[in-house]
């Protein structure tokens, strides 16, 4: 079955997207949009009817990967099992093996173009704590957490999921394995909603 336009374009955007997020992490600025364009088998012409700057391009593969990661945060699951799926997703993020590059791609960005890495912070982990943020006020209202300063809870528990693992991206050194990220995942979770659980939990 022949795909329709609208499915085509978003394949394209995905294309220069994935190729984008390669050629930064290996070649930093210095990668041109004609690279960018030859990895994703697409013409020049299209990258820039799409983006039309590299900093259009790092903010919405900012964007992209912030909203892979927030995803659990749509289910009607709860809190554990939710802030267990985004901790597992932000684990894969930061420290699998074939996604560390990105990492060290982010933090050459930040030397050659502070404004691009600023771009790239509000676009992707900035707004994926917001997010968070917005979603533990929900459970609080809901009565399902207790949460007095989401803002800081998002944070805290962003640090509590991956410990050292930027750091580790940053120096390349060997990053926690799969089996180790779903133990963490899980006790994140159980340990945050402990932390924030509501009094009539509490007292039960």
């Amino acid at each position: 079955m022949a795909r329709r336009r609208g499915q085509v374009d978003e394949k394209k955007s995905e294309a220069i997207l994935d190729a984008a997020a390669a050629l930064f992490a290996d070649k930093g600025l210095a990668v041109s949009m004609e690279e960018i364009a030859r990895v994703a088998g697409v013409s020049k012409q299209t990258v820039y009817n799409r983006f039309a700057t590299k900093l259009d391009l790092a903010r919405a593969m900012a964007s992209q990967k912030s909203d892979a990661i927030v995803a659990p945060l749509k289910s009607a699951a709860p809190p554990a099992e939710v802030l267990e799926a985004l901790a597992r997703l932000l684990l894969d993020r930061v420290c699998h093996p074939d996604k560390v590059g990105s990492m060290r791609g982010v933090a050459l960005l930040s030397a050659e173009a502070p404004e691009l890495a600023q771009a790239v912070y509000e676009a992707g982990p900035l707004r994926s704590l917001n997010l968070l943020s917005a979603w533990l006020a929900d459970q609080t209202r809901a009565g399902r957490l207790n949460v007095p300063d989401p803002d800081e809870a998002a944070e805290m528990f962003s640090g509590l999921v991956l410990g050292h693992g930027h750091l580790r991206a940053m120096l390349n050194v060997p990053q926690i394995d799969e089996a180790r990220r779903d133990r963490r995942a899980r006790e994140a979770a159980r340990l945050f909603v402990t932390a924030y659980a509501p009094p009539s939990d509490r007292a039960s």
